[in-house]
């Protein structure tokens, strides 16, 4: 019965890609188009403004009374862990530890420990932190490059890998100039007042942003939707990224699924379609149809009816917390959901998930952030194409055991014609950066020196090389090569 509905669905996408071949793209967004209220498109000030993050001593106050006088907590059923969502035997803990041992003084400062700023960008003041070099020796170039995180991420989950990316090295002949910025809606940036900005929309007022500091051609990184929008502006704008290095590589155009399909109707098929030693990421095919079914009713939920959820999120730390960490667990690896504790303590402290919700908290941002799904999620966007169009620009996958998703390169060519490389490790999660910073960090300025080397070069072909570093836990069971240049001169030799 797989098989047969495997086929069934085979050949539906086959027809749909032969048509996505064919049709054009239009409604794409527009290069300046306003967000913001239009009595203030007259006096819009694109100055570049320093910015301090406030825990204001009201905000502080009003969240420590809300911690503390919540109602009764039901009790979760026997047994039930994490899978019926966040264990209430637990939330006692978590919320008196905000409350009580979460020092908003102390982590207020730890938010401001970088650089940050403001801009407004099509009517909105956007917000990022912004890492630049100075006192460079002579020889090293500062190269540019933008980070973007996702849902329900936020800046923070970068904080333990920005000193690593942006620290000089005698072994690297450039230094990394860093823009994090908030997404629109998202923490310290404001959100739209009307509808329509969705992810082709937020690619554009980034972009936007990187030309306002002074960048006409960058680099790019993103996880989740930061690497949805890094995506978008890869093929919007593709003459100006040099490099784009992600750690979740998801294409949405017809053909990958086909591909997916197809392998799932023997091994001799499947072996076109993803390397032998992580076809356990793909296959069982129904195993996807399982997993989604159990874990993305918050995104069906978002995509519908942002504000409703919204409302909850706003007024209750407590469900906020609830709610966020659930979603971190099963993020972070599938099977905490059989733990009691969902496994968070495992990966990350306790005020690093705070400081999380609290860039939700202290802008009230939890609505503004979420409706990227209602604005992203429909028709309009489907129509827009965007996602269909291939990209040239260099890409360079790092690719985690316990991603929410996983597509092999295989599968990705048909929108990335250009992967420089993929690293594939039997460890790490969704949200890569917090959870492994020195592994992230050494991957992304990898993959810089490779996409400098590439623009050096500009020669092709497909070359396997050996794996990395074999005697660590996180080595890659897979890196290789899909653009013939000397790896060695960068990849690192034990």
């Amino acid at each position: 019965m797989e098989k047969f509905i495997s086929l069934l669905v085979f050949c539906t996408l086959f027809f749909n890609v032969q048509n996505s071949m064919i049709e054009g793209y239009e409604n794409l967004p527009e290069i300046d188009a306003w967000w913001g209220p239009k009595d203030e498109q007259a006096n819009q000030d694109t100055s570049i403004r320093p910015f301090k993050v406030r825990f204001e001593d009201e905000m502080v106050e009003d969240l420590r009374y809300r911690l503390k006088n919540h109602r009764p907590f039901t009790p979760p059923l026997e047994g039930s862990n994490f899978t019926y969502g966040f264990n209430t035997n637990n939330m006692e803990n978590w919320v008196n530890y905000w409350a009580d041992s979460y020092n908003f003084t102390e982590r207020e400062a730890h938010f401001n420990k970088f650089p940050h700023y403001k801009t407004n960008i099509q009517g909105l003041d956007i917000h990022f932190i912004w890492i630049k070099q100075e006192n460079v020796p002579a020889g090293v170039q500062v190269i540019p490059m933008m980070m973007l995180h996702g849902w329900p991420g936020s800046i923070m989950e970068f904080y333990k890998a920005i000193p690593l990316l942006t620290a000089a090295s005698e072994d690297r002949d450039y230094v990394v100039e860093l823009i994090v910025p908030s997404l629109p809606g998202f923490g310290f940036s404001q959100g739209a007042v009307r509808k329509g900005m969705g992810g082709s929309e937020i690619a554009v007022v980034l972009r936007n942003l990187m030309h306002r500091i002074g960048h006409q051609k960058f680099y790019l990184q993103g996880g989740d939707w930061g690497s949805h929008i890094c995506k978008l502006i890869a093929t919007l704008f593709p003459n100006e990224v040099l490099g784009y290095h992600t750690n979740y590589a998801i294409s949405y155009s017809p053909a990958p699924y086909a591909m997916w399909i197809m392998g799932s109707i023997n091994e001799a098929f499947q072996s076109l379609v993803v390397e032998p030693q992580v076809a356990d990421r793909l296959y069982p095919f129904l195993n996807f149809f399982k997993g989604s079914l159990l874990g993305n009713g918050y995104m069906h939920l978002q995509a519908t009816k942002p504000d409703t959820i919204g409302v909850a999120m706003s007024d209750s730390p407590s469900g906020l917390l609830a709610y966020v960490l659930q979603i971190v667990s099963s993020a972070t690896r599938s099977d905490y959901t059989n733990r009691e504790d969902g496994g968070l303590y495992e990966k990350y402290t306790q005020d690093e998930l705070i400081d999380d919700l609290m860039v939700y908290w202290v802008n009230n941002a939890f609505t503004t952030a979420i409706r990227i799904y209602s604005e992203t999620y429909n028709v309009r966007n489907i129509e827009m194409g965007v996602l269909a169009i291939p990209t040239n620009v260099p890409l360079w996958l790092l690719q985690g055991k316990s991603e929410l998703r996983y597509q092999s390169p295989k599968m990705l060519q048909f929108k990335y014609t250009n992967i420089l490389n993929t690293t594939v490790l039997d460890t790490g999660g969704h949200f890569f950066a917090l959870e492994l910073p020195e592994i992230f960090s050494d991957n992304v300025l990898t993959a810089l020196t490779a996409f400098r080397q590439y623009w050096s070069n500009k020669i092709g072909c497909v070359k396997k090389i050996e794996p990395l570093n074999p005697e660590t836990i996180a080595r890659p069971i897979i890196d290789f090569a899909c653009k013939h240049f000397p790896l060695d001169s960068h990849l690192k030799k034990n």
